[in-house]
């Protein structure tokens, strides 16, 4: 009886040193956030984004006020600026140089689904894209050195026609700010 018990209690010593031997295993991305304030082109704020990393690409949570019912394209654009009428903003946010329209391939990585916005002007949804990243010094991340903007559209992104979907006017603007803290990063100094 006292052997079982002995190989059990040494087996399990076994594997919690194993554990604690092995290097942390939390992701990098777990903590990578950002966020941004979206304007219109009079300065107002029609709405806030937060944009955090998962193990996949980016989920952004959207809540808009006081845009015009219907539908509107929302894009991730490849500079980090606004300035009215938000051309600062630079084209949909492309690293990889494909072509736009998600119904005929791959498309840019900053296309997304339109949004819906009811008659109240007023909408909260969350948004998955997976062709983009928070983390610094990939290819596709938001945070490079001109930084990315958040743009809203006068129309329905059409999916297809080239190079931004004849979505109309530039109606709000944000840039994405880094607001969290990355996993494994020193703490700051006093």
């Amino acid at each position: 009886m006292r052997i079982p018990r002995l190989l059990g209690t040494a087996g399990a010593a076994a594997l919690l040193a194993a554990a604690l031997s092995m290097p942390a295993q939390m992701p990098a991305y777990a903590a990578d956030m950002a966020n941004t304030q979206l304007k219109d082109a009079s300065g107002k704020a029609v709405g806030d984004v937060d944009l955090t990393q998962t193990a996949t690409g980016v989920l952004i949570r959207l809540s808009v006020k006081g845009l015009t019912p219907g539908e509107h394209a929302f894009h991730v654009h490849a500079v980090g600026k606004c300035e009215a009428p938000f051309e600062s903003a630079g084209p949909h946010f492309n690293p990889g140089n494909h072509k736009h329209g998600m119904m005929f391939g791959e498309g840019h990585a900053g296309d997304m689904p339109n949004l819906h916005v009811p008659q109240s002007g007023e909408l909260s949804v969350e948004v998955f894209n997976p062709a983009i990243t928070l983390a610094k010094g990939k290819p596709n991340s938001l945070l490079d050195n001109d930084g990315s903007a958040l743009v809203i559209h006068a129309k329905a992104d059409d999916y297809k026609s080239d190079p931004a979907g004849n979505a109309g006017d530039r109606i709000a603007c944000g840039v994405i700010q880094e607001s969290g803290a990355t996993v494994g990063a020193s703490p700051a100094k006093k």
